[in-house]
């Protein structure tokens, strides 16, 4: 695969070492290797069954391992906002195969699952609904123009109070952690809502971003992760 470089890559190359976000290889931001692992397969995204049920289908783009978790590591913690082209590109084609399965219909919105506000300013904004923002933008490349119609995208959805990071919390304690504490930011849109973020662990979060949205007349059909 052939790499296109702009201006902004030239910018990047003086800001930030050279290499790849995915196995830390040089001369490259995004190796054709960790490319192939990223990729989108005829049969992806594949249905997973977390320990919380969300209850609507939940689709996950591969397990949190090897260059797909070291580039989500990389992006959040480590400010590799290059990687946010290839992480929106996999949801992208994600949304367009739920899409053209008929489990979401074509005209539907996109909600990114929230972010804790600490977590955000830490890492220059919240994650998710960048990654979310990219995919959306890159949708006429993608197939994804019908879904535009009428939906797009929307940061619905906020986390407040005191929510601690979840990391290394039990499934009780992820749950307890976050209910309560999603809040929506305005109406709810009209139409089909798919639900995405990151990395879904143990469901509490896609469950509370379910439940909120529900609560508030929104009818999610899905949610969609990058990893599991």
């Amino acid at each position: 695969m052939r790499q296109v470089y702009s201006v902004t890559d030239t910018l990047l190359d003086l800001i930030l070492p050279l290499q790849c976000g995915g196995c830390g290889a040089p001369s490259a931001r995004w190796c054709d290797a960790c490319a192939a692992v990223l990729h989108v397969n005829s049969d992806e995204p594949h249905v997973i069954s977390p320990r919380l049920d969300p209850g609507v289908p939940v689709f996950a783009l591969g397990p949190y391992a090897g260059p797909r978790r070291q580039a989500l590591v990389a992006f959040k913690e480590h400010g590799r906002r290059d990687l946010v082209g290839p992480l929106s590109r996999a949801l992208a084609v994600g949304i367009h195969r739920l899409t053209t399965w008929g489990i979401l219909d074509h005209q539907l919105t996109v909600v990114p699952a929230p972010t804790r506000r600490a977590a955000a300013r830490r890492r220059g904004g919240d994650p998710v609904a960048r990654i979310a923002a990219a995919a959306i933008a890159a949708s006429p490349h993608h197939g994804l123009a019908t879904v535009l119609r009428t939906g797009g995208l929307t940061t619905a959805l906020r986390t407040g109070g005191p929510a601690r990071d979840s990391v290394g919390l039990s499934t009780a304690a992820r749950e307890r952690n976050i209910a309560g504490r999603v809040r929506l930011t305005g109406p709810v849109p009209d139409g089909e809502i798919l639900l995405v973020d990151d990395i879904l662990s143990t469901g509490a979060t896609a469950r509370e971003g379910v439940r909120v949205l529900a609560a508030g007349g929104g009818r999610v059909g899905a949610v969609l992760t990058l990893a599991h």
